[in-house]
């Protein structure tokens, strides 16, 4: 009994050794799929081909988030947040995952929660990385010699939340949102100094602008290819929404309205609203209960691109027509048949 007992533990492992060298050592293109594309108007067949299957592409993370890709089509990489690790890492075709960056969004000394880390990745004018740091409560920029700068930490001498995700505007200014999910007792967290969860500007020259604190949970944020209007999800299981905000010539929000309600999923679908990316022609891919939908800019929801797991957020890669999407423990991703923008912001 003992040795039928050790034979079968063998053979366990070594299926899950077999499972994560086709997850973390990717030397052919024959990787699992999950999930399947809920496919609600023929629209999207103009932008998702009928046969596209999502790829896993790596996998074991606690809780990845903040995709962003790095480089050309040929030579880049994918980065990525493990939030409870405080870790980023690294992604490369024919590669595998690796450790990039720890740790990446809290150096403290104490223990601080159980999601420290960066949330969302995305890149400055210069290429440089930003990250969105919950521990450190911060948003900082990785420097060309390796050492970080506070980008922004407090408004009004009060510090932030936890900044969890952010978009460059084409001249340079960050927008970006604030909700509590990374202080440890979140919401009514004592170290808490703001009684607000503000969606930010930060211009180029340094001035930060409250723009709106009318979004009880902001979270994943994106322009409009033409950046007349910012797009804001709302992650409260209460009022899982994401909004469409027309912006002025000043860079400042007049009020924003509903672009689509998924709030009679929660519970029933995993997931919540979260992190979103445009196209190049203003369709919306936006993460939420399910997976990620596809939605129109007037706000037609076209499909769903269903993971099965909860689904943090994604991101544009290689040539722009690959949709990255970091899904609980997973990194996966789709082909399309349209294209975003990636690199650093124009």
């Amino acid at each position: 009994m003992k040795t039928l007992r050790l034979t079968c533990m063998i053979l366990i492992t070594f299926v899950l050794s077999l499972f994560q060298l086709a997850t973390q050592a990717q030397d052919s293109v024959n990787f699992p799929t999950i999930g399947e594309v809920v496919r609600l108007d023929p629209r999207l067949d103009e932008l998702i081909d009928k046969d596209a299957k999502i790829q896993v592409l790596s996998s074991g993370f606690d809780w990845s988030e903040g995709p962003v890709w790095i480089g050309d089509a040929k030579d880049g990489y994918l980065l990525f947040s493990d939030i409870p690790k405080n870790s980023v890492m690294k992604w490369k075709e024919g590669v595998g995952a690796s450790l990039f960056l720890k740790p990446s969004g809290y150096t403290g000394v104490v223990k601080y929660g159980g999601e420290p880390g960066s949330n969302g990745l995305l890149l400055d004018q210069k290429g440089r990385l930003v990250s969105c740091e919950h521990g450190d409560r911060r948003v900082s920029v990785l420097t060309k010699d390796g050492g970080k700068r506070t980008l922004v930490d407090n408004y009004m001498g009060k510090r932030l939340n936890s900044p969890n995700d952010g978009v460059y505007k084409s001249n340079g200014d960050l927008y970006f949102t604030d909700p509590p999910y990374g202080l440890p007792n979140r919401y009514d967290d004592p170290r808490r100094e703001l009684d607000f969860c503000g969606v930010y500007r930060l211009a180029k020259d340094g001035t930060l602008t409250l723009l709106t604190k009318e979004m009880t949970r902001p979270n994943g944020i994106t322009f409009s290819p033409d950046e007349k209007t910012l797009y804001v999800a709302q992650s409260d299981p209460k009022a899982a929404i994401w909004k469409a905000f027309p912006v002025n010539e000043d860079g400042t929000l007049e009020k924003g309205k509903i672009l689509y309600d998924a709030t009679s999923a929660v519970g029933k679908l995993p997931g919540l609203p979260d992190g979103m990316k445009t196209d190049l022609k203003g369709n919306i891919f936006a993460t939420g209960p399910g997976g990620c939908y596809v939605f129109t800019p007037s706000g037609d929801l076209l499909g769903r691109i269903s993971t099965g797991e909860r689904t943090a957020n994604c991101a544009w890669g290689g040539d722009g027509s690959t949709l990255y999407l970091t899904a609980d423990t997973y990194l996966v991703r789709i082909p399309t048949k349209t294209k975003g923008r990636i690199g650093a912001a124009k």
